[in-house]
């Protein structure tokens, strides 16, 4: 039987889908693997993928991850060192650098490592927080050396360790569940919230509209049942929440199928967020240019995100997915940088 142009087109997609999902697979292992502390498994099952693909960028990083976990810190910095020789444009790296040499306070070796991410990567915001973190540490060690107390170090900052490569052009590994399919629901037109204008706030209500309260009048783009409103209603409590340093809203203004881009459980993410926020004495955060659009039960808001805390400042640009439940529309996604 002679198969047609079209049919052999057909099965050679079918097999390259095949492929990118096994990858995909051998990538979660490994990482599964590394976090269930199963640290020989997930570098002998690396070493074998790399065997037949050595310059994959990703298999590389989780290998350089498994070996900074399992105590091979020397080893770690090599395939991390490695990494940034192959693939100059990726800040992850050079970020997990920075952690390990400040973990063997090598401060100085770690600044290097972190600047160098933020030279890849100006709005990479783990590597903005871990160097914020490391001047603290920095100004610590000097200010005891200058009172010759002894050489401790007195501020002993987390770093945050990128376990996931998600650079420029990188794949970004997300474990999905099935599901069974549905029937699809008709799909609203995206509905958006527009800048406002200033000279129409301004002016004078007269009439009716006089006697209606702020908060009465809905705006024109809320659309019919008010979505895009809600939403960033919802966006600007995570905001005063994040800002007030109130943990129970912060965490509440999440879905509990929030995933945490680095791939980690839900556990240690609010761990490491509850430690980061309580370790600040002060926390400011504003947005600017907040854009929300609305696609049925879910909405999309873009915006610039201003940071302050304890001296360290960083804008960038920010995306968060949400989802409309019982209790209000909840973040799914949080995404540092795009446009």
């Amino acid at each position: 039987m002679t198969l047609s142009r079209t049919t052999k087109a057909a099965i050679v997609l079918l097999f390259a889908s095949f492929a990118s999902f096994s990858r995909a697979d051998e990538y979660s292992d490994v990482a599964q693997l590394t976090r269930d502390g199963k640290y020989s498994e997930a570098l002998t099952k690396a070493d074998g993928f790399l065997a037949g693909k050595p310059r994959d960028a990703q298999m590389r990083f989780l290998k350089g991850v498994a070996q900074r976990d399992a105590g091979k810190s020397s080893d770690a910095i090599s395939t991390f060192t490695r990494l940034t020789e192959d693939f100059p444009d990726l800040p992850e790296p050079h970020n997990n650098i920075g952690v390990i040499f400040a973990e063997q306070n090598q401060l100085d070796k770690a600044r290097a490592a972190f600047e160098a991410a933020l030279r890849t990567h100006p709005s990479y915001a783990a590597a903005h927080e871990n160097l914020g973190d490391l001047y603290a540490k920095l100004s610590s060690a000097a200010y005891s050396k200058a009172l010759q107390i002894d050489g401790s170090v007195a501020a002993n900052p987390k770093l945050a360790l990128m376990r996931q490569l998600v650079g420029p052009g990188q794949p970004r590994i997300t474990l999905v569940a099935a599901a069974k399919p549905v029937a699809a629901a008709p799909v609203s037109p995206p509905a958006t919230v527009a800048a406002r204008d200033p000279a129409k706030d301004q002016r004078a209500p007269t009439g009716a509209s006089a006697q209606a309260s702020p908060k009465a009048r809905a705006p024109s783009n809320a659309g019919p049942d008010g979505a895009p409103r809600e939403a960033e209603a919802a966006v600007q409590n995570w905001v005063t929440a994040w800002s007030n340093k109130d943990l129970k809203n912060y965490f509440g203004a999440y879905s509990k199928d929030f995933r945490p881009s680095n791939g980690g459980s839900r556990n240690a993410w609010e761990a490491e967020r509850r430690s980061r926020i309580e370790g600040k004495a002060k926390i400011s955060v504003r947005v600017e240019g907040l854009r929300v659009t609305v696609n049925g039960g879910k909405a999309t808001a873009k915006f610039r995100q201003d940071y302050r805390a304890n001296g360290l400042a960083i804008s960038s640009r920010k995306t968060l997915e949400l989802v409309k439940q019982p209790d209000g529309w909840k973040i799914t996604r949080e995404t540092v940088g795009g446009a």
